[in-house]
Protein backbone atom coordinates (compact mmCIF):
# COMPACT_ATOMS: atom_id res chain seq x y z
CA UNK A 1 0.00 0.00 0.00
CA UNK A 2 1.59 3.37 -0.92
CA UNK A 3 2.00 5.72 1.74
CA UNK A 4 0.01 9.34 1.79
CA UNK A 5 2.13 12.04 2.12
CA UNK A 6 0.99 12.94 5.54
CA UNK A 7 2.06 9.38 6.63
CA UNK A 8 5.59 10.09 5.15
CA UNK A 9 6.08 13.31 6.44
CA UNK A 10 4.88 11.49 10.24
CA UNK A 11 7.30 8.88 9.76
CA UNK A 12 9.97 11.62 9.06
CA UNK A 13 9.15 13.72 11.92
CA UNK A 14 9.05 10.88 14.25
CA UNK A 15 12.80 9.62 12.74
CA UNK A 16 14.16 12.92 13.59
CA UNK A 17 12.27 12.78 17.42
CA UNK A 18 13.72 8.76 18.06
CA UNK A 19 17.34 9.56 18.44
CA UNK A 20 16.36 12.28 20.91
CA UNK A 21 14.16 10.02 22.50
CA UNK A 22 16.46 7.54 23.29
CA UNK A 23 19.15 9.66 24.38
CA UNK A 24 16.85 11.18 27.02
CA UNK A 25 15.71 7.14 27.62
CA UNK A 26 19.33 6.84 28.57
CA UNK A 27 19.66 9.46 30.64
CA UNK A 28 16.55 8.99 32.94
CA UNK A 29 18.45 5.42 33.91
CA UNK A 30 21.88 7.03 34.09
CA UNK A 31 22.85 7.76 37.98
CA UNK A 32 18.82 8.15 38.97
CA UNK A 33 19.25 11.29 36.60
CA UNK A 34 15.53 12.23 35.55
CA UNK A 35 15.58 14.67 32.39
CA UNK A 36 12.37 15.79 33.22
CA UNK A 37 12.27 16.99 36.23
CA UNK A 38 16.17 17.73 36.27
CA UNK A 39 16.64 15.55 39.66
CA UNK A 40 19.20 12.65 41.01
CA UNK A 41 17.18 10.60 42.49
CA UNK A 42 17.97 7.81 44.92
CA UNK A 43 15.74 4.95 45.91
CA UNK A 44 15.74 4.40 49.64
CA UNK A 45 17.67 0.62 48.50
CA UNK A 46 20.88 2.28 47.72
CA UNK A 47 20.95 4.74 50.53
CA UNK A 48 20.23 2.03 52.77
CA UNK A 49 23.28 0.08 50.68
CA UNK A 50 25.20 2.84 51.83
CA UNK A 51 24.65 3.04 55.40
CA UNK A 52 25.23 -0.70 55.32
CA UNK A 53 28.97 -0.21 54.41
CA UNK A 54 29.72 1.22 57.83
CA UNK A 55 28.18 -1.52 60.10
CA UNK A 56 28.76 -3.60 62.28
CA UNK A 57 31.06 -1.48 64.13
CA UNK A 58 32.31 -0.99 67.49
CA UNK A 59 32.55 2.33 68.92
CA UNK A 60 33.94 2.93 72.72
CA UNK A 61 32.69 5.80 75.26
CA UNK A 62 35.51 6.85 77.53
CA UNK A 63 37.27 3.54 78.89
CA UNK A 64 34.27 2.06 80.22
CA UNK A 65 31.87 1.28 77.55
CA UNK A 66 32.00 -0.58 74.67
CA UNK A 67 28.85 -0.25 72.02
CA UNK A 68 28.79 -2.84 69.21
CA UNK A 69 26.13 -1.26 66.28
CA UNK A 70 24.34 -3.58 63.50
CA UNK A 71 21.30 -3.93 61.67
CA UNK A 72 21.02 -0.59 60.35
CA UNK A 73 17.31 0.70 58.98
CA UNK A 74 16.47 3.62 57.17
CA UNK A 75 13.68 5.72 57.94
CA UNK A 76 12.51 8.52 55.53
CA UNK A 77 11.13 11.49 56.87
CA UNK A 78 9.48 13.62 54.12
CA UNK A 79 7.77 15.95 57.08
CA UNK A 80 10.81 16.93 58.61
CA UNK A 81 12.81 16.23 55.62
CA UNK A 82 15.11 14.50 57.56
CA UNK A 83 16.87 10.78 57.98
CA UNK A 84 16.44 8.31 60.93
CA UNK A 85 18.95 5.48 61.03
CA UNK A 86 17.91 2.80 63.59
CA UNK A 87 19.80 0.51 64.89
CA UNK A 88 20.37 -2.41 67.34
CA UNK A 89 23.25 -2.19 69.79
CA UNK A 90 24.92 -4.35 72.53
CA UNK A 91 26.46 -2.28 75.37
CA UNK A 92 28.91 -3.68 77.74
CA UNK A 93 31.49 -2.76 80.06
CA UNK A 94 35.43 -3.08 79.46
CA UNK A 95 36.19 -3.31 82.55
CA UNK A 96 33.62 -5.85 84.23
CA UNK A 97 33.35 -9.12 82.42
CA UNK A 98 29.76 -9.04 82.06
CA UNK A 99 27.25 -9.83 79.63
CA UNK A 100 26.27 -7.04 76.70
CA UNK A 101 23.26 -5.35 77.58
CA UNK A 102 20.73 -4.90 74.27
CA UNK A 103 18.77 -2.73 73.11
CA UNK A 104 18.01 -0.27 70.12
CA UNK A 105 19.12 3.30 69.15
CA UNK A 106 17.77 5.90 66.72
CA UNK A 107 19.58 8.46 64.81
CA UNK A 108 17.98 11.44 63.20
CA UNK A 109 20.02 13.64 60.80
CA UNK A 110 19.58 16.42 57.96
CA UNK A 111 21.22 15.44 54.43
CA UNK A 112 23.18 18.17 52.91
CA UNK A 113 25.51 18.36 49.75
CA UNK A 114 29.44 18.91 49.70
CA UNK A 115 30.97 20.38 46.84
CA UNK A 116 34.23 19.70 48.22
CA UNK A 117 33.32 15.92 48.65
CA UNK A 118 31.22 16.26 46.03
CA UNK A 119 28.68 14.12 47.84
CA UNK A 120 25.23 14.12 49.55
CA UNK A 121 25.82 13.98 53.07
CA UNK A 122 24.19 13.04 56.71
CA UNK A 123 24.37 16.20 58.21
CA UNK A 124 24.51 17.00 62.15
CA UNK A 125 22.99 13.88 63.15
CA UNK A 126 21.10 13.85 66.47
CA UNK A 127 20.36 10.91 69.26
CA UNK A 128 16.50 10.40 68.55
CA UNK A 129 16.08 7.48 71.20
CA UNK A 130 17.89 4.82 72.69
CA UNK A 131 16.01 2.02 74.56
CA UNK A 132 17.94 -0.91 76.70
CA UNK A 133 16.40 -3.39 78.38
CA UNK A 134 15.96 -2.80 82.23
CA UNK A 135 18.26 0.39 82.15
CA UNK A 136 15.20 3.11 81.34
CA UNK A 137 16.72 5.33 85.07
CA UNK A 138 20.22 5.71 82.92
CA UNK A 139 18.40 7.35 79.98
CA UNK A 140 20.63 10.47 80.57
CA UNK A 141 23.61 8.61 80.32
CA UNK A 142 22.46 6.30 77.04
CA UNK A 143 21.76 9.89 75.21
CA UNK A 144 24.98 10.70 76.06
CA UNK A 145 26.60 7.45 74.60
CA UNK A 146 24.18 7.80 71.98
CA UNK A 147 25.81 11.60 71.13
CA UNK A 148 28.73 9.87 70.87
CA UNK A 149 27.98 7.60 68.57
CA UNK A 150 26.52 9.79 66.10
CA UNK A 151 29.18 12.25 65.63
CA UNK A 152 31.82 9.50 65.92
CA UNK A 153 29.80 7.27 63.26
CA UNK A 154 27.35 9.18 60.80
CA UNK A 155 28.76 12.76 61.13
CA UNK A 156 29.38 13.75 57.23
CA UNK A 157 28.69 10.36 56.15
CA UNK A 158 28.49 9.98 52.56
CA UNK A 159 24.64 8.51 50.88
CA UNK A 160 26.54 9.38 47.97
CA UNK A 161 29.21 10.81 45.78
CA UNK A 162 29.05 11.84 42.58
CA UNK A 163 31.44 11.43 39.47
CA UNK A 164 32.75 14.76 37.92
CA UNK A 165 30.69 13.54 34.58
CA UNK A 166 27.47 13.72 36.45
CA UNK A 167 27.89 16.97 37.20
CA UNK A 168 28.18 18.23 34.07
CA UNK A 169 25.96 19.17 30.93
CA UNK A 170 26.20 20.62 28.00
CA UNK A 171 30.17 21.44 28.69
CA UNK A 172 28.87 23.53 31.67
CA UNK A 173 29.68 22.53 35.64
CA UNK A 174 26.31 22.82 37.17
CA UNK A 175 26.40 21.64 41.50
CA UNK A 176 23.07 20.15 43.03
CA UNK A 177 20.44 22.61 44.86
CA UNK A 178 17.90 21.66 46.83
CA UNK A 179 18.07 17.89 48.53
CA UNK A 180 14.50 16.37 49.40
CA UNK A 181 13.64 13.57 51.16
CA UNK A 182 10.33 11.41 50.24
CA UNK A 183 9.35 8.19 51.75
CA UNK A 184 10.83 6.34 48.63
CA UNK A 185 13.91 8.14 48.82
CA UNK A 186 16.00 11.46 48.37
CA UNK A 187 15.86 14.11 44.79
CA UNK A 188 18.71 16.35 44.64
CA UNK A 189 17.81 19.01 41.97
CA UNK A 190 20.34 20.11 39.57
CA UNK A 191 20.13 23.52 37.50
CA UNK A 192 20.82 23.51 34.64
CA UNK A 193 20.46 27.13 33.67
Amino acid sequence: MPLTVQSRQSRRRLSRWLPALAIAALGTAHAGYNVWTGEYTFTKAELQSAVDKKFPTTLRYGELVSVQLSNPRLVLDEATNRVTTQMDAAMSNTILPAPPVNGTMSLNSGVKYDPARRAVLLDNPTVQDVQVQGMSQYRQQLNAIGAVVAEQLLKDYPLYTFKPEELRFNGKDVQPGAITVTPGGISVKVDLR
